[in-house]
């Protein structure tokens, strides 16, 4: 039986490793104002996740960009997923128990 050579391993700078890839289009999410009925597109850095101890304290906020007007809705589950997946500023609450 002859023996196979070992793979030849090659040295690649950072640059190299990342010169094929692209820009990542940057996360938005659909909202709605509740005041002045606007619906609109916000960019992550528009949103903020409040977590708390049960889905009474657990919400996301915004500034309506069409009123002005600070809008928190409740998160559930699905949307945390989303919205931290996305990139969203988190705050989790913890209880003062």
């Amino acid at each position: 039986m002859s023996e196979s050579a070992a793979p030849e391993v090659r040295e690649m700078s950072v640059a190299a490793a990342f010169a094929g890839m692209r820009s990542v289009a940057p996360m938005v999410f659909r909202a709605g104002c509740p005041d002045c009925r606007g619906r609109f597109e916000l960019a992550a850095s528009a949103l903020r996740l409040a977590i708390g101890a049960t889905s009474k304290t657990t919400f996301y906020s915004f500034t309506c960009p069409d009123c002005g007007a600070s809008v928190r809705k409740p998160a559930g589950e699905r949307i945390v997923e989303l919205l931290t997946g996305g990139g969203v500023r988190t705050l989790r609450l913890h209880s003062t128990l």
